[in-house]
């Protein structure tokens, strides 16, 4: 009883330095516009000790993927809910990609990806860190897209499954980076709408391109 009582409070206090060290960098990430501080920095802010922050993440560039699939999962949740919601095909590519259209379109991915800019900075040519770290967490969510699709259609040829999902996340990738170069971070309408446009420009490219000969 004593040794699980000893496990369950380490755990409590694993989780409590986690959450401490993530409310820290949102913190820090909203206090200085970005990238802009150190692990020392981190350590800091969430009281604790710098090689507790490498006891949890293996550097700072991990401690910041993790704020942002934070930030995303509210959003990538609703996405895969808006899939849940959404009868099952017959596992063609065409009612594949209807499903995760219409995931997309309801997901509000403009705001995660404006949150994404606010952390990591802008993915663009000045700043290649940001375009990897932007490239690495999108590749985590669509990881769990993946795996959703293959869930919903177990009989899917896996291939053309895996291709269609990555087909339209790079695209995301891609329209998020132009939106952000010319419309910049902004929620208002008009950027609101810029990115709708962008989202069905994409899925008209992938589904006349990709989805042509289903």
């Amino acid at each position: 009883m004593a040794v699980t009582l000893s496990i369950d409070r380490r755990a409590a206090l694993k989780a409590k330095h986690r959450a401490a060290i993530l409310q820290a960098a949102r913190d820090l990430v909203e206090e200085r516009g970005g990238r802009g501080f150190s692990v020392e920095d981190l350590a800091s802010r969430a009281d604790i000790a710098r090689r507790t922050v490498f006891n949890h993440f293996g550097s700072l560039d991990e401690v910041l993927l993790a704020v942002c699939e934070q930030e995303l999962s509210v959003i990538i949740d609703r996405f895969l809910a808006d899939m849940a919601k959404t009868p099952v095909g017959d596992g063609s590519r065409s009612s594949m990609f209807d499903e995760l259209e219409s995931a997309a379109r309801g997901a509000d991915l403009a705001p995660a990806i404006a949150g994404m800019y606010r952390i990591l900075g802008d993915p663009g040519k000045d700043d290649p860190k940001a375009a990897v770290l932007t490239q690495t967490a999108f590749a985590r969510v669509t990881e769990r897209l993946r795996d959703e699709v293959a869930r919903r259609h177990p009989a899917a040829d896996a291939l053309d499954a895996a291709l269609l999902v990555e087909s339209l996340m790079s695209g995301i990738v891609v329209i998020a980076e132009h939106w952000l170069t010319t419309t910049g971070p902004r929620l208002d309408q008009d950027a609101l709408d810029d990115w709708d446009a962008l989202l069905a420009r994409l899925v008209h490219s992938v589904r006349s391109g990709y989805m042509a000969d289903d």
